[in-house]
């Protein structure tokens, strides 16, 4: 069987062409070592794996993640590459081409975006492009699959050469080139030398560390040095790598001119003319703003709060009865009745009830993500980042945050400044997760029934800003440092495949289904237990049981920020846990049949404002067990991880005292 890579640049349709060449994942994990994703998914017709490379614009990384491409060269055996290429920015695409071509595997280039070309007044004569690169070149539509099929075809059936390009870098670095490959080992496993003498001279430290295990450091630096020198009087170019990337944007402008037609350019398309609008300096915010109000919205009011209330009234309606009716038969004991309706059904039922509501959300964050928005959002916010010592960089992780802290947090290593990374990390955790959502959908249910959207709004945006605040206060203060350049990409507006945004809103949500089935069920069982016994024996009133004593003794410290009872404390403390266990614990310390019931049974331990204090602080204080230990893991520091404990907790209760008391003097 056949293990093909798929190559090419971010934004070139490379998710599309992946899911339509395989109909599933067959793995979803990480690159050894770094926090990309790694894809590998079975060709439709069974005959090889497609392993799907992270996107990047030249195998030179900038940052470790970005080498991962690099290593899977050097360590992993494969067949082929797939290189696919943007026919609207056809230039810049080659480059990477041009680097795989040179290691010498065979490779096959999916010429994408051949409609968004013509509509730009540009045709690709694909078989003079084919001749110049001397490898098989298909134009195709991924976002519709037109040309796939033929690409399938080709990637299994075409027979092709290993034949590496090669193109002449002058004398000097071709001597440079010969020195070091004769000095080089004679290896089954290793690349070709003549690529790995390149990429070495380029400046690819995944290449240069590989030689270094082959010679002396000090040997590797003589010769870069020497050829530098040479290269510099010879060919009067700045650097090595700077000569290198001039003959090869050569090479590549004489392949352009004999496969390119450019006619009437279209200068002002449909992306520039929305761009004008979603981008601009005064709307760009307000436009973002307004775009959230409508996902809550829909996740609250106009879809997902109905598909919740059917679910609801399955769980508790013929979902417990059959259960009830099962043990009655079945003659269990009235401690397993207990252990399994109040315990298991209440806790993890009470969770799944949000599952439809934590599901649209997904849907519409993967929508924004597959239009192409979400770029233009990083760079709306990249100003007002800048002024409080971020990028726009940075706020990829905090919006990758909605959807869970972890790979939110996993996200900041693509930023390179090791001070504007530490200070995203710690600040990621403020952003509203997909498991304070839980927690939210309870609480406005019940207090702002008629502003759903509009409270969970204000919470996000609370997050955001309490964030951005502190972002300034840190790197004014503790994380002083230069900031660093921001560019991004703005691909173009397309509407997304139904398939890919399906396909990516299970990946998201079935995290948070798994948990409740796992984490949610033995945290239930425990939390129940804990409210069935007391120093009384088992049984005893709730009042009197481990959990109301464990609640009872931080209750107190909460009484100012409006919400002193034990049970607040006891749904806090859990909370730590996972954030969706709190919707366990009230379901279980309330003893409510429903989620209406619930609702309605909470009425009398809150007040709307208390209500909101409550909200505002499940937010914003202690993260939760899994962020605070991918916080350790990404910082590698005790010292960050207890800060950003420590600081999200007092934060926490800062803002809940000013919303609590500050609301009162106002008469709320």
């Amino acid at each position: 069987m056949i293990e093909i890579a798929l190559a090419g640049n971010p934004n070139t349709g490379k998710t599309s062409l992946f899911n339509i060449l395989t109909n599933s994942y067959e793995y979803v994990g990480n690159w050894s070592g770094v926090t990309v994703e790694k894809k590998v998914g079975m060709l439709n017709n069974k005959k090889g794996h497609l392993i799907d490379l992270p996107g990047i614009y030249s195998l030179n990384p900038l940052s470790r993640d970005e080498g991962v491409a690099t290593r899977f060269l050097i360590e992993e055996n494969f067949s082929m590459v797939l290189n696919i290429v943007d026919a609207s920015q056809l230039e810049r695409n080659l480059y990477l081409t041009i680097q795989l071509l040179e290691y010498g595997k065979p490779v096959v280039i999916g010429l994408n975006m051949v409609d968004v070309a013509k509509g730009r007044g540009i045709m690709v004569n694909e078989k003079k492009l084919s001749e110049r690169l001397q490898s098989p070149v298909l134009p195709i539509v991924a976002r519709t699959g037109s040309g796939c099929k033929e690409l399938a075809g080709l990637l299994t059936n075409e027979e092709q050469e290993n034949k590496p390009l090669y193109i002449s870098y002058g004398q000097p670095l071709e001597r440079a080139m010969e020195t070091l490959v004769a000095k080089m080992p004679d290896a089954e496993n290793l690349p070709p030398k003549r690529w790995l003498a390149l990429q070495f001279f380029e400046g690819n430290e995944v290449v240069h560390a590989l030689l270094k295990t082959m010679m002396p450091e000090a040997e590797l630096q003589r010769i870069f040095a020497e050829t530098e020198a040479q290269v510099q009087s010879e060919e009067g170019a700045k650097s090595l790598s700077y000569h290198i990337r001039a003959v090869r944007a050569e090479y590549i402008k004489g392949v352009l001119d004999v496969s390119l037609q450019k006619g009437e350019e279209v200068t002002y398309t449909l992306t520039d003319r929305i761009d004008n609008i979603v981008t601009n300096k005064f709307l760009g915010i307000p436009i973002f703003i307004l775009f959230m109000y409508l996902i809550f919205k829909l996740t609250f009011d106009w879809l997902g709060s109905p598909i919740s209330d059917m679910l609801d009234a399955f769980l508790t309606g013929p979902l417990t009865d059959g259960l009830t009716s099962m043990l009655q038969a079945a003659g269990a004991s009235a401690f397993i009745k207990a252990v399994i309706l109040d315990g298991i059904v209440a806790g993890v039922g009470g969770v799944l009830v949000f599952v439809p509501q934590i599901m649209i959300l997904f849907f519409l964050i993967s929508f924004i993500e597959d239009s192409g928005y979400m770029a233009r959002i990083a760079m709306v916010m990249d100003k007002t980042l800048e002024s409080i010592g971020l990028n726009g960089k940075a706020f990829i992780p905090m919006i990758i945050g909605f959807g869970c802290n972890v790979p939110g947090i996993m996200a900041a290593r693509t930023i390179e400044q090791p001070k504007e990374r530490l200070l995203t990390i710690i600040l990621t955790p403020l952003m509203s997760c997909s498991a304070r959502l839980s927690v939210y959908s309870l609480f406005v249910g019940a207090f702002f029934t008629q502003n759903q959207a509009l409270v969970v709004l204000s919470l996000y945006l609370l997050g955001i800003v309490i964030a951005l605040t502190l972002a300034k206060i840190f790197s004014s203060t503790i994380l002083k440092e230069e900031s660093s350049m921001f560019v991004i990409e703005l691909p173009p507006y397309r509407i997304p495949q139904w398939r890919t945004l399906m396909r990516n809103t299970w990946e998201k949500g079935k995290g948070f289904i798994k948990k409740a089935g796992t984490f949610i069920f033995g945290g239930s069982v425990i939390i129940w237990f804990l409210s069935y016994a007391g120093p009384g024996g088992l049984g005893v009133d709730m009042n009197k049981s481990f959990l109301a004593l464990i609640g009872g003794a931080i209750a107190p410290l909460f009484e100012p920020i409006g919400f002193g009872s034990w049970q607040a404390g006891a749904a806090l403390i859990t909370g730590f846990l996972a954030k969706e266990v709190v919707v366990s614990t009230m379901n279980i310390i309330y003893v409510a049949p429903d989620l209406h019931t619930l609702q309605g049974v909470m009425a009398h331990h809150f007040t709307s404002l208390s209500a909101y204090s409550f909200m505002a602080f499940l937010l914003l204080y202690v993260p939760c067990l899994a962020t605070v230990a991918v916080i350790k893991k990404e910082t590698g520091s005790a010292k960050w991880t207890w800060f950003s404990i420590i600081y999200a907790l007092l934060i926490a209760y800062i803002v809940s005292l000013i919303i609590y008391q500050g609301g009162k003097l106002l008469g709320f």
